[in-house]
């Protein structure tokens, strides 16, 4: 076949691959990686390779991609650019052959701490609203979100970093200038406009289910840590989930009511080892630098006897809230000899959890 562009052109070549083949394509990945775009897709032209690629040949016209991505404002990312991930190098031979992208967000400079939230479409209330939580804490801690744009948790997600003001990556399984799904136009538009929505899909190409799933290795790549808000037990959330820990990258998940089917998928990671994350501060923790954003330290309630060495507790404990009790008796109670309960005593009295009254001691009000 004559081709209609310069094949030479190591950019144009890698744009003709997205044409020709679907994501997760082994052959293709493997003959790109050791053959290089250019080679690989001068074999293809001249007949010789699968009859899956031979069949999107006449279709084949990256220039016309590349003027469609442009007309939105896109510009395509191949391996080289200074804008070009350097996370996707962990997905070796799986990475994609280029990047269709939209958005002012630097791709490179928002994965170098970003955190994927990902759950069920069908989410439950508790769900979007932990989803909103953990992605505004996030984003205001200079965290990207990186999430799908679905509806349910992934749209929570991104619209809890809008609210935040901060960075948040859509990742889609169709063409970056299409909005899927549908309900979420203006959604996807806001990321656009702000953030940075990506695609390895070329223009005018709609979304599959196999491109939904191969999907999810991006996100997961793209993210150092993967949480999981909400998942069913065959949620797409869960395929993410297991492409970070392909990965070797940390999975999270948030506990739900042991009574809602949406928080299946999240309990059955957290007993296959996934950590159980409860607010931003820890998401932060597992995205961040390593002693970059220190453990949340959670407030709770101080109790007066609090700080007792063990003999002074055992002589608190023996005290009656109300009637006086006299020393033998608190040395019964206690199991202690006098000379040591009335020590103990004169402790407790100074920091006013003890009274002496007529006919013995009682405990205080501090």
């Amino acid at each position: 076949m004559r081709a209609k562009f310069d094949t030479g052109d190591e950019r144009l070549a890698r744009a003709a691959w997205s044409r020709l083949t679907e994501p997760g394509d082994n052959d293709a990945q493997e003959l790109v990686l050791h053959q290089g775009p250019v080679e690989a897709l001068a074999q293809v032209l001249a007949d010789r390779g699968p009859r899956r690629w031979q069949a999107r040949l006449p279709g084949l016209d990256p220039i016309r991609d590349l003027e469609t991505l442009n007309r939105f404002g896109g510009r395509l990312l191949i391996p080289g650019d200074a804008e070009w991930p350097a996370r996707l190098a962990l997905l070796g031979a799986q990475a994609p052959f280029c990047l269709w992208a939209r958005g002012p967000l630097s791709l490179e400079t928002a994965t170098t701490r970003a955190a994927a939230v990902v759950g069920a479409r069908a989410a439950t209330a508790y769900g979007e609203r932990v989803a909103t939580e953990l992605a505004d804490g996030c984003a205001a801690r200079g965290i990207t979100v990186v999430s799908g744009a679905a509806y349910g948790i992934d749209g929570a997600a991104h619209r809890g970093a809008l609210g935040a003001s901060g960075p948040t990556i859509a990742v889609l399984a169709c063409a970056v200038e299409r909005a899927y799904p549908r309900g979420h136009e203006k959604l996807i538009q806001r990321v656009a406009e702000v953030g940075a929505v990506v695609t390895e899909i070329p223009p005018g190409s709609s979304p599959t289910r196999w491109r939904f799933v191969e999907r999810n290795r991006l996100i997961a790549a793209l993210s150092a840590v993967t949480v999981v808000v909400e998942a069913a037990h065959r949620s797409g959330a869960l395929s993410t989930a297991s492409r970070a820990q392909k990965l070797n990258l940390p999975i999270a998940a948030v506990p739900g009511p042991v009574t809602s089917p949406s928080s299946y998928g999240c309990h059955r990671l957290l007993r296959d080892g996934a950590i159980c994350v409860t607010s931003a501060a820890e998401v932060a923790e597992l995205a961040g630098r390593m002693g970059e954003f220190l453990p949340e330290q959670l407030p709770y309630p101080v109790a007066a006897h609090d700080g007792l060495d063990p003999t002074d507790l055992r002589v608190f404990d023996a005290l009656p809230l109300r009637r006086p009790a006299g020393l033998p008796a608190l040395m019964t109670t206690a199991g202690l000899d006098a000379q040591t309960v009335v020590a103990a005593l004169g402790r407790l009295e100074l920091r006013r959890l003890a009274e002496r009254e007529r006919g013995g001691w009682r405990r205080g009000t501090p």
